[in-house]
């Protein structure tokens, strides 16, 4: 099967047409094309996202079976329920979002993955996030400790669809406890699904799991016409978590 080439511009070709399991590489739908904030929208409204190395054109993905968190699945361990405990509770610590949105995708390309070498979030990539953010679709939920940002990730949002793209630490536990505060938000506005892309063992572990493109599709086309929430964390979205406990005793 050959790969469409797209010029600037150009529309994606439907997220079904990607290469199957029995194709050179699973889950790649096309090369080329740009990265301006219409094609970026276009992308993600219909399940597909781009990611390419240095060296690599523009590359177009959209795997079956796709890598999801559904919120009420998250699987919040006993050790992160004891630092999401302390975190709430110390005035030195808070959850922003979108306070420092380059930041933290600047922090992101630089992180260290398990088992890779470079970086998939490119310049190029830092400033098509960039402009995204600013026409209000990619966002930050970042972890501030003694005033310092400790940790963080980013995501791109249209209504309530949400995709996960990356995270980074500089602490302990920062972006788990970033990835707690993006679950708590969804929660509380009803954004049932995040997109994690790849099947890792770490998603998994949270609770993430693996779904039939289709039914993706299917989320994202019934989500992304939604209104959209107001990003802002406030300290009481952590009862979507850490239900507080009742002050009648026995």
């Amino acid at each position: 099967m050959q790969l469409p080439w797209l010029a600037p511009g150009d529309p994606l070709p439907h997220a079904a047409s990607a290469w199957g399991e029995s194709d050179p590489v699973p889950g790649l739908l096309a090369a080329g094309g740009g990265l301006d904030v219409a094609t970026l929208l276009q992308a993600y409204a219909n399940g597909i996202f781009p990611w390419f190395s240095d060296g690599q054109p523009i590359l177009w993905w959209s795997p079956d079976p796709r890598m999801v968190l559904e919120v009420a699945d998250f699987r919040l361990h006993r050790s992160l329920r004891k630092t999401l405990q302390r975190f709430s509770a110390a005035e030195s610590c808070e959850i922003r979002i979108d306070h420092g949105f380059e930041t933290v995708i600047e922090a992101c390309s630089q992180a260290p993955r398990d088992g890779q070498t470079g970086t998939w979030i490119l310049p190029e990539m830092v400033h098509a996030y960039a402009a995204l953010h600013r026409a209000g679709h990619a966002h930050s939920v970042e972890t501030w400790i003694d005033g310092e940002l400790a940790g963080g990730l980013y995501c791109v949002a249209i209504g309530r669809a949400v995709f996960g793209e990356s995270m980074f630490a500089r602490r302990p536990d920062a972006s788990k406890i970033a990835l707690a505060a993006l679950i708590c938000f969804c929660r509380r506005h009803s954004v049932a699904m995040i997109d994690c892309q790849q099947n890792t063992g770490h998603l998994a572990s949270l609770g993430a799991h693996e779904v039939p493109r289709r039914r993706f599709l299917s989320h994202v086309a019934d989500a992304r016409l939604q209104a959209g929430p107001a990003w802002r964390f406030e300290p009481v979205y952590w009862s979507e978590l850490l239900p507080a406990r009742s002050s009648f005793t026995t």
